[in-house]
């Protein structure tokens, strides 16, 4: 869109969140989610709404400026001008392609947090992965990165597959079984939450697998595996566990 101005687009969703914000609310969010990142206090209905809102008044954006206007509110280190960064580029995900993967990236190593990163791996990597497959290159290398968040977003890109009924199961053994061992909690419970997707439309999939890795697995994987599987198959593998 010509005369489009990122920076004045981040300007004003980030003063409309700013006046959404409460003082009580900010403080809560920042104890519970131990960061170092400012707070507005706005509520995540409130947050969605406010960026709909803004893109609504953008009729025509292209996908770069879609990006850029999400980077632009991404560089100030304010919680809800992330989030907002995270829906903007969820609403533009349809139309963006495995190009902007490299942003996506960068912004999960920016991130520290699942709250942010959590939207990024499964409304935008894998909603690019889901319709452009040349995004899997990328996302392979994610899967043995040294940042565990970015591993984390390995696994997630793979939920949008799943739900649609097209499991990347090989992929995503190939992902998981390396990092079973690993200690990491947002690790273990990634593994665990996409077995469990995986589970609502493949139990037997899961069971076997599950099965297979028993050993191997921590307590948190192993629950949320088994947490939509027939109550007798659970039960079975608990007490093979």
């Amino acid at each position: 869109m010509d005369g489009f101005d990122p920076e004045g687009a981040a300007l004003t969703v980030a003063d409309a969140l700013q006046a959404a914000g409460t003082a009580d609310r900010a403080a809560q969010e920042k104890r519970y989610l131990k960061s170092e990142l400012e707070f507005f206090g706005v509520t995540v209905p409130e947050l969605r709404r406010v960026v709909k809102a803004a893109v609504r008044g953008y009729p025509g954006l292209g996908q770069a400026e879609m990006v850029a206007w999400a980077v632009a509110l991404w560089q100030a280190p304010v919680h809800e001008r992330r989030m907002a960064a995270t829906e903007i580029l969820t609403l533009a995900a349809p139309r963006l392609s495995a190009g902007e993967l490299a942003t996506v990236e960068r912004l999960v190593r920016e991130s520290g947090t699942w709250a942010l990163v959590d939207g990024l791996a499964v409304n935008v990597s894998g909603a690019i992965a889901l319709r452009d497959p040349r995004s899997w290159p990328a996302i392979d290398r994610w899967a043995t990165d040294p940042d565990f968040w970015v591993r984390r977003s390995a696994l997630l890109s793979l939920l949008p597959g799943i739900r649609a009924g097209r499991p990347e199961l090989p992929r995503f053994t190939r992902y998981a079984e390396p990092m079973l061992a690993g200690r990491e909690f947002f690790i273990r419970k990634a593994i665990g939450w996409v077995l469990r997707e995986i589970s609502r439309r493949d139990p037997d999939w899961v069971a076997r697998w599950t099965q297979d890795h028993l050993a191997e697995m921590s307590g948190v994987t192993f629950r949320e595996a088994v947490r939509r599987l027939p109550p007798a198959e659970a039960e079975r593998l608990r007490n093979a566990r």
